[in-house]
Formats: C-alpha cells, structure tokens, sequence
C-alpha cells in the first residue's frame, strides 16, 4: 500500500457507464469498507490514537467499577459508621487538629466529597457514592463514550473514599488508579458524548503521560527489588514468592513447585521487563509498541499466577498508550457502521486536508494539555528523585490529589508464610482443658488446609489482604484486629459479611476469642498430604493474642472512641 494512499470503495456499478433506460433494481446497501486499487481492506494509518482512546477509556471503567464494587460491598463494614476504623471519626481527628473548623486546610489534608455531607448516616454516604460510581463506570464500559465531566466524577468519587479509607485504602494501586484517571480526564472533549469526537482528537500531551505513568510504575518496581531483598539479586526470590505472596491462587500452588532453574528464569525475566524494557518507550513507534506488548504480556502472567487485587489489570491500562490505531485495529470489526471505518474516514479527510471547522474550545484544550503536561512535568520533580535515591520509597504520593506518585511492589520477600487463625469458644472457661476452640474461615487467606486456593482477580477481599500484613507483626500495630475479635464475640453480621465462616451461625456468639499464629507451607502436590486433600500444611507457633471476652474490652474501645458492639443473639 503506498503512503495516503486511502481510496473509498465507490457503490457497485458506479464504475461503469449506465445505458439510457437501465433500472437498478438491487436495494440500496450501505457503504462496503475501505478498499485500496488491488482490492484489499484499506489498513488504518500509524500515527492517530482514536481507536486507542476508545480503549483506554473502557479499560479504565473496568477497573473504576471493579473499585467501587469492592467499595459498595466492603466499606460499611470497613469504615461505616460501626465499621472496624469508622470515617467519621477519622474525619473528626482531621477536623480537631485543625481547630475544629473544616476550611482549607482540612480539605487539602484529606480531600473528599464526605466534608459537604451529612455525616449522621454515613453508611448511606458511602453506598452513594459507591453507587454513582458504580453506575458512571458501567455507562463508559457499555457505550465506550466520555467526556470530562464524567471521568472527573469518577476520580473526585474514588479520591473521596481513598482519602478516608485509612488503612484498608493504603495500597498503591488506590494512588496508581487516582493517577490513571486523573489522565483518563483529559482524554476526553468536556461535554460531547462520542466514541470519536471529531473536534477532540486523542491529546498527545496525555498519551505521553500514561507512557510517563507505565515507565515509572515498572523502573520504580525494578529498582526497589535491586535495592532491597537481596534475594533479587542471587535470582532466589521466586523461590519463596508463590507461598508467601498475599493471597495465593491454585496456580501458584502448582507454580511454586517448579524446577529451580525456571525460578531462576522468572527473576531474570522480571528484571529484564522492569528494568530494561521501559526504556523501549523512547526508542520510536515498533519500540514503544513492543514495549506495551511485553509488558501486557508480563500483567497477564502476573494475574494468572496470584490474587493482587485489580493491580495488574489497572497496569495494562497505561501500557494500552503504546499502540496506535494501526496497531489497535484488529481488535475492531471492519463493517461499515464499526468504529474502524469511521478511523478511515477521518484518515481520509485528514490526507486531503480537509478539516472540521475550527472552534474556540479547540485553542482552550490546547492551553489546558499544554498546562497538565507542565503540571505532570512539575510535579514528577520529587518522583524522578526519589527514583534515583538509594533510599528509594515505594507506593507514596508527595501530593494531596495523588497526581503524580511513587511506585513499587515486592521490595522484600518473606521467606515464611505465617497467619493469623482467630478461633472461639463457648465455654465458659477459655483456659479449660476441654474447650474446644473452632476456627473463623475468611474469604480468601489461607486457613483450613483442605480449602482450595482462591481465584478472585480482579476482585479484593481488604481483610484478607491486611490481615496477611498482620501475621508478620504483632496485634499492638494493628489495633483493628482487636476490634474485629470485638465484633465477633458480639455476633455482629457486618462484620460477619466480611468472613466466610461463621462457626457459630444458628447458635450464640462465642464468649471468647483468640488469636492463634500458624507457619503455613504448601502441601506437595504429589506427597501424603496433598492425596489427604490438603492444599496446606500448617504449624502452630504460638498465641497472637490471648483469650478475650466482649467485657474485657469496654475500656479499650472507648479509650479508641469506638462504638460498643451490641451482642447479637443468633439463636435458631
């Protein structure tokens, strides 16, 4: 095909001459695609992202709605009014170590849309904007259509409950999607609702800063493991990481077995893909492109073998940047009504010079990506620091607004996996020898050892994931888990939505509860236990905490200014 070469198939029989008194007697059709003189599909130009807007558009409300689904099923019980760290006396703290007033400087402490509302109820401010959330990311997903106003709620929405989600919203992939979308706002014409918005052609200003995004998310991942767990640099770490990881999957099961010279392979290649290959983003267009499949590629194997939340679906969003809508166009139908044909029909103006009118707001988007890339620029000043520090930190933000962040994951790798088993009992002595003491089972962390691995991705389970981080420390870091034991001793069923075990459902709560540390290790797949139907073997160590009884922590809560449960006899 040679360059602008773009010829629009003409109707059949357009070609040739009519004779006088000839009827054309077909229907009318629409219009064939593109075709060039040899006959063959006209293929779409390098060089336009409309296609690739379209894309990291719906990508991007997959991940929105994944968020707050997870928000809308898990937050009341989190941070609702009688939730485990409740937002409103998080918003309360803020509020009195300003003086008690809400102005600005609150605001820029803790941005969040829960200032203007009325905190008495704030499980229903929650749901809202869980659900509006919710509805709008749904909108974009189905019809691929946006514009600014849209996808600045979506952020403002998502940034409200991250700011007051303490330490269930402490996770970097909640800055890594305010960031993300913060971009995902300028991809769009600020009122007009289109999948190819003529007059808003894709900002290249903002396709560079998902390039920017992607290149800092993986130099930074690479550069925290060379610096930190020296297990990265021997090519050991995935020997250990399958077991150990957060929320292990069926796969890691198996992939935790394999030879040690395929673990060797895996470090190896996780280096190469982190350290090397962002760099192909500077180095032209099959570079760039190659980098965004590799590190596409690199996600996918990422989620097949471990439950990180939405972390790695949400990294293949900034990598979609990488393609152009020639690279992009096999995944779009050729009919004549599909978006690649309307591509090659802008193509088609566009070499002919022929161009929509110009409009004012064309000069104001043109100030307005000038100005984000200023901002984007300005702001990575302490990021790219930070990247060259030998103190490097992973996962922080220098900015309210979580513009511009750091990154970084699995800096150390735990050699030893070790849980948290919370257990009850009714009787009424917990130091009876002929107590007997049954186990709690959550959602996804490993706890009875004949329960298969979970596969959740790219759902998340919050409680899960912190009570891994629990494991490795002690309860006096993580006061929440005594309140969490609170809850269970009262039988209440918000917090029991977050398990997938009660015990004690049909009977009374327990009158005790504790805290029971485990050394958990992979069964062999082929060995004694795993033909038992044990997935894992675990080991006690020792307590976590001791025995506790709902009286015994009146004081603790009201010292931490928490609600009291209220006891909840679940009696058939």
């Amino acid at each position: 095909m040679r360059p602008h070469s773009l010829v629009m198939a003409a109707p059949e029989g357009s070609l040739r001459k009519r004779k006088v008194g000839d009827v054309d007697q077909s229907p009318a059709s629409p219009p064939t695609p593109a075709r060039d003189p040899a006959g063959s599909p006209v293929r779409l130009r390098t060089g336009t992202f409309w296609l690739t807007r379209v894309v990291l558009l719906q990508a991007l409300a997959f991940i929105y709605f994944v968020a707050f689904l997870v928000a809308f099923n898990q937050n009341k019980a989190l941070i609702g009014d009688r939730g485990l760290l409740p937002c409103r006396l998080y918003l309360k703290n803020v509020q009195q170590y300003f003086h008690g007033r809400i102005g600005w400087d609150a605001w820029s402490y803790t941005p969040t849309i829960l200032w203007l509302m009325d905190w008495s109820n704030m499980n229903f401010n929650l749901d809202l904007l869980a659900l509006v959330g919710l509805g709008l990311s749904f909108f974009v997903l189905v019809t691929g259509c946006a514009n600014m106003i849209l996808m600045a709620t979506l952020w403002a929405l998502y940034m409200s409950l991250v700011n007051v989600g303490q330490i269930w919203y402490s996770f970097g992939w909640e800055s890594q999607l305010l960031e993300t979308g913060f971009l995902g706002i300028f991809l769009c014409p600020l009122w007009t609702l289109s999948r190819l918005p003529r007059h808003t052609p894709t900002s290249r200003v903002v396709l560079w800063g998902f390039r920017w995004l992607i290149f800092r998310i993986m130099l930074g991942a690479g550069l925290i493991k060379i610096r930190g767990d020296k297990c990265w640099l021997d090519l050991t770490c995935m020997d250990f990481h399958y077991e150990t990881q957060p929320v292990p999957n069926p796969m890691a099961y198996y992939l935790h077995r394999s030879p040690w010279w395929f673990h060797r392979f895996e470090t190896l290649s996780n280096h190469f893909i982190e350290l090397l290959v962002p760099f192909f983003l500077f180095l032209g267009r099959r570079m760039c492109i190659l980098h965004g499949g590799l590190q596409i590629l690199f996600q996918v194997i990422l989620i097949i073998s471990g439950n990180l939340s939405f972390l790695n679906w949400l990294t293949i969003v900034p990598s979609l940047a990488c393609f152009d809508d020639a690279a992009l166009g096999f995944l779009f139908l050729s009919g004549p009504r599909g978006l690649k044909y309307q591509v090659l029909k802008i193509q088609k103006e566009d070499t002919q010079g022929v161009q929509p009118k110009p409009r004012y707001g064309c000069t104001v988007r043109r100030v307005v990506n000038f100005s984000l890339g200023i901002l984007v620029a300005w702001l990575s000043v302490p990021v790219i620091i930070n990247l060259l520090s030998s103190r490097q930190v992973m996962n922080t933000s220098f900015n309210p607004l979580r513009i511009v962040n750091t990154y970084g994951a699995f800096g150390s790798i735990t050699k030893d996996r070790t849980e948290v088993i919370l257990q009850g009992t009714t009787s009424p002595n917990a130091s009876a020898p002929d107590a007997v003491w049954e186990d709690y089972e959550f959602k996804c962390k490993p706890g009875d050892p004949w329960r298969r691995p979970c596969l959740i991705s790219p759902y998340h389970y919050r409680l899960d994931w912190l009570m891994w981080f629990a494991a490795f420390q002690t309860y006096e870091h993580n006061d929440w888990i005594i309140h969490l034991a609170g809850k269970l001793l009262a039988g209440d069923s918000e917090t029991l939505s977050l398990l997938a075990l009660n015990p004690f459902e049909g009977r009374a709560p327990p009158r005790w509860i504790r805290g029971e540390h485990y050394r958990y290790r992979f069964s062999l797949p082929s060995g004694q236990h795993a033909a038992q139907g044990k997935w894992w073997i675990r080991k006690r160590i020792g307590p976590y905490f001791p025995p506790l009884q709902l009286e015994d922590l009146k004081d603790y809560f009201k010292t931490r200014e928490w609600p009291m449960p209220e006891l909840h006899l679940d009696t058939p």
